[in-house]
């Protein structure tokens, strides 16, 4: 099957897995008051309205876009490492937006309160303190990176940030309430519900530009293929090339992260699954396939999470029954 059909075929399944998302949910609502709904009707109750509109619109473009952007970062991560298991976590990106949300609500403390204002304001400290630490470990690796010239070596001080990162969260863990303890647990889970349909177009600006960036870079990343020396014959600057890589998965991770938490696997997993779909490592064919690859497979773990009815599962306790064997299948083709 040609790359084009593949792709034509992933498309057509979002599209389906969109569907679903806006249908099936704890409430039980028709098809057809779902279409009515999103073509501008009123509905025939109001609490319809507001499920689709204000729930299960978001969040099904908020999966979309977020397993998109996480995808991507992992692709543009692993190419440039050359390391099949570099994913948007391995930079400490992620555990920069996790130290920044731990700060808030274990640190400051009272972020989450009875006052129904309150938990609003509450929640946008959360956004705000998980995108700012992103960046600043982002920043962090962006001024390292014109210093050190090794791809191994920036990896390696990546791993590092995260460790560090992950001490200091639990040094705060350590002496945090119960409660704040309990509330960030929970943020850690993962969740595609929390982007409101006002946050919405902030959320799908940052992410679509981060997506586009990693578009434009489809050239360098393929050169980087065949190694630094013919990246640099074929007249790339691997320096800058580095930079705005690291910009756009600092992007895309930050973005994804602050709104969504830390989800696990799918940049992880989803450019392999990406591969083994189209068969090419052509960027030109294999990021835009990774792209709706991953948005497809963060839909369906979204289903995932709702399909019980009643209980939503956590996020991140979905995403590893998809991600795990693909990893483990990675690992055993390359030690044969």
């Amino acid at each position: 099957m040609k790359s084009s059909i593949k792709i034509g075929v992933l498309a057509i399944s979002i599209v389906v897995l969109f569907v679903l998302n806006l249908i099936i949910g704890s409430v039980d609502i028709p098809a057809g008051e779902v279409f009515s709904i999103l073509l501008g009707g009123e509905g025939s109750k109001a609490s319809w309205a507001f499920i689709v509109m204000e729930s299960r619109l978001p969040q099904a473009v908020t999966a979309m876009l977020c397993g998109a952007s996480l995808a991507a970062s992992g692709l543009m991560l692993q190419t440039s490492f050359r390391n099949s298991l570099a994913g948007p976590s391995i930079l400490g990106i992620t555990n920069g937006a996790s130290l920044g949300v731990a700060l808030v609500m274990l640190a400051l403390g009272g972020v989450i309160g009875s006052d129904s204002s309150f938990q609003v304001a509450g929640f946008f400290a959360i956004i705000f303190a998980a995108f700012i630490g992103s960046l600043l470990v982002l920043g962090i690796l962006l001024g390292l990176a014109s210093i050190i010239k090794s791809n191994i070596m920036l990896l390696i001080v990546g791993i590092m940030v995260g460790y560090l990162t992950s001490s200091l969260i639990s040094l705060l863990n350590a002496f945090a309430s119960a409660d704040n303890v309990h509330s960030y647990v929970m943020w850690g889970m993962g969740s595609f519900s929390d982007v409101s349909l006002q946050q919405l177009p902030w959320f799908a600006g940052v992410s679509l530009a981060g997506l586009t960036l990693a578009i434009l870079l489809v050239k360098p990343l393929n050169a980087l293929l065949l190694g630094d020396s013919y990246a640099q014959n074929l007249g790339f600057n691997i320096s800058h090339v580095r930079r705005w890589l690291l910009l756009s998965t600092g992007l895309l991770t930050a973005i994804s992260t602050a709104f969504c938490g830390p989800v696990s696997f799918i940049g992880l997993a989803v450019p392999h699954i990406a591969r083994m779909f189209v068969g090419s490592e052509n960027h030109k064919v294999l990021l835009p396939a990774t792209i709706l690859s991953g948005a497809f497979i963060a839909m369906l773990c979204n289903l995932l999470c709702i399909l019980p009815g009643d209980t939503i599962l956590p996020l991140n306790a979905v995403t590893p029954i998809i991600g795990a064997p693909v990893i483990l299948y990675v690992i055993l083709c390359q030690r044969g």
